[in-house]
């Protein structure tokens, strides 16, 4: 990498012959910190608009992913800029808000690492929950709880929660510190969403406290929505998406790089430990579900419990979940991870931080993240197809609970561990959409950057060559791919089609960005120059005033009045009043919805209006996206 040089005056910094595209990192850069991309605490928002529905249900909620992209935003700021205080500063939000303190998770001194959770079967359907408690099926232990106590003293994890409502819209109040402190409270404040199964889009959930006193809801909170069992006690619980503690890991790593070469490692350095310490217990995304023995996992009765690491598949599966009940006193914690993985969460490059630079404190980690990077590498392999396109996953869980596959599934397992092409959820299917392609080849490629592996110099070199036959790009326009269908299994024919197309910035940028760390390190002039024009074409189409972005058309949003299954007899309220019953609705039990600026649209459409509503999102993750594949182009050629 060519190193930036920099004048250092008092109070102020200045960079000598900035580029064209590190220009335009600073100009994007600008525009994320002045057009309401943040909240009053500091904290990104999904999306600047309100009325949004796709992972979060509404566009002044947040999750991980747009915290990991605003540490990887700053970490490039000081790359380009020579001020790391943002990148500090950024670390600190993200330990203050997302990362449950102390009293957000009270109980974990009753954890036993000898029994970490007790068994639920997942189900297909949302209306097959709630899902019996079944104490009779053996589970693992767990290997790691120990080896982390002794590293840091405490019984806490380190690790984010995926979703937070950051202006406490749906008023439960469970900010920082508090449990279901309700509407006043000013946010943000602890949610979750997805808890049935694979069908569960996010049309048909029900949102709920992370810390449930049984305020709001029916009787027993929400619990009951979920869990079957004799009785219910108050209780907190956490959830933690592995792509975007590793992609703040990975924003680290290049943090200490790129502040190493401006001589700056020690401003920086007590927020590289925490990161190092968050890749520590971002392990426990390495392990089954229920720390059940890798391979062959069929029957959840006979499918024997893990000991040691054995349960370890040393993937980034798709979360890890901890929780307990309220008070400390006489109560009792649990933990999970998860045994299916999808090949869009694994991230080389995370996994060689946490071997190298940010080295974790916990005995083994180093070893489990060097064991893991190996696995990520052979997972590629296992899933790419002939066209170089890289297929789903694979679980240790059939249908989240130890069924027994299709036969043609077993013939060539991964570590015995079962191939799907839709890991985790079917609504729509997980591996449909093109942008999971560029968000983990992108980390791909970066390893390759910085360590010339052959092996992932291989896969690149496939992926590459599919990727520049399936994207146009001219003077004027490109077109990238949008959804993308499967045929065949891992060694069988595996093969992928694109379906349809689109002009999506974000996933435009990460291609770029991908594309530009593969041509830096292997000379290739093809992919650089589609690099330069995806990234051309979008400044010159698509630039405005808070962004870079484009307009699109939200056919889904008929699902508005989508039922949401909740069993019969089945009562409960929502802080605001709206009622959670058998007849409820994705907009019944939202109905703050009705009074967004932008729903007369929606509402038009609902009623037979004509075509679907189009929206200009300003959404964080991408326009950071864009902000960090023009960054990375200018620090990688210099132009």
């Amino acid at each position: 990498m060519k190193l930036t040089f920099f004048i250092l005056f008092v109070g102020c910094v200045a960079r000598i012959n900035a580029g064209v595209y590190t220009q335009r990192f600073l100009d994007q850069y600008n525009k994320l910190h002045s057009s309401g991309y943040f909240s009053s605490q500091g904290i990104p928002y999904h999306s600047i608009e309100t009325l949004m529905v796709e992972a979060p249900d509404h566009g002044h909620e947040t999750t991980s992913e747009a915290f990991s992209y605003y540490i990887w935003l700053e970490a490039m700021y000081g790359a380009i800029s020579g001020d790391f205080s943002s990148f500090n500063t950024a670390w600190d939000i993200t330990e203050k808000y997302i990362i449950p303190t102390s009293a957000d998770q009270p109980s974990n001194s009753n954890y036993n690492p000898s029994s970490p959770a007790t068994y639920a079967d997942e189900h297909d359907q949302p209306s097959d929950y709630p899902s019996l408690i079944d104490s009779s099926v053996p589970v693992g232990q767990d290997p790691i709880f120990q080896e982390l106590v002794s590293a840091y003293g405490t019984e806490e994890i380190y690790g984010m929660h995926w979703l937070l409502d950051v202006d406490n819209v749906y008023g439960f109040g469970n900010s920082p510190g508090n449990c279901e402190a309700g509407p006043s409270d000013p946010g943000p404040s602890y949610i979750n969403t997805f808890q049935r199964g694979p069908e569960e889009s996010v049309w048909r959930t029900i949102p709920q406290p992370t810390c449930d006193s049984f305020k709001y809801g029916g009787q027993n909170g929400f619990l009951d929505l979920f869990t079957k069992d004799n009785s219910y006690a108050q209780q907190w619980k956490f959830t933690n998406a592995p792509d975007a503690d590793s992609r703040a890991v990975q924003a680290a790593y290049w943090a200490s790089v790129w502040a190493a070469a401006a001589g700056q490692t020690s401003t920086i350095s007590a927020t590289l430990e925490k990161a190092a310490k968050m890749g520590d217990y971002l392990r426990y995304a390495l392990f089954d579900k229920y720390f059940k023995k890798i391979g062959g996992c069929v029957d959840k009765h006979s499918c024997a419990a893990g000991t040691g690491k054995d349960s370890a598949h040393y993937l980034l599966s798709w979360y890890y979940a901890w929780g307990g009940s309220l008070g400390s006193s006489g109560g009792w914690a649990w933990r999970i991870g998860d045994g299916a993985a999808h090949f869009g969460y694994q991230n080389p490059l995370a996994a060689y931080a946490l071997t190298s630079e940010l080295k974790p404190k916990g005995a083994t980690a180093a070893q489990d993240w060097q064991t893991s990077l190996e696995r990520q590498l052979e997972f590629y392999s296992y899933l790419q197809t002939e066209e170089g396109a890289f297929a789903g996953g694979a679980t240790n869980s059939w249908n989240g609970r130890y069924d027994t596959p299709d036969s043609n599934l077993t013939s060539n397992t991964f570590h015995g561990m079962f191939y799907d092409w839709e890991p985790v959820y079917h609504d729509p299917p997980s591996n449909r959409w093109y942008g999971m392609q560029p968000w983990s080849v992108d980390r791909l490629a970066q390893y390759y950057y910085v360590s010339g592996d052959s092996t992932a110099k291989t896969l690149l070199d496939k992926w590459v060559t599919w990727a520049l036959s399936v994207i146009t790009v001219t003077d004027s326009s490109y077109e990238m791919p949008d959804q993308l269908e499967w045929s065949g299994i891992p060694g069988n024919n595996l093969h992928v089609t694109v379906k349809t197309h689109s002009s999506d910035v974000g996933t435009a940028a990460a291609t770029a960005r991908t594309l530009s760390y593969y041509a830096a390190k292997a000379n290739h002039d093809q992919a650089k120059q589609v690099a330069k024009g995806l990234l051309d074409v979008m400044w010159q189409n698509y630039l405005e005033d808070k962004g870079v972005t484009a307009e699109e058309a939200r056919e889904d949003y008929s699902r508005f009045n989508e039922p949401v299954y909740v069993p019969s007899g089945w009562t409960g309220t929502y802080p605001n009043g709206d009622v959670i019953d058998s007849s409820a609705t994705f907009i019944g039990i939202r109905s703050f919805y009705k009074s967004d600026p932008d729903w007369a649209q929606v509402e038009s459409y609902l009623n037979g209006g004509g075509s679907a509503p189009t929206f200009t999102y300003h959404r964080f993750w991408a326009q950071a996206d864009v902000a960090l594949a023009v960054g990375a182009y200018g620090l990688l050629f210099n132009e």
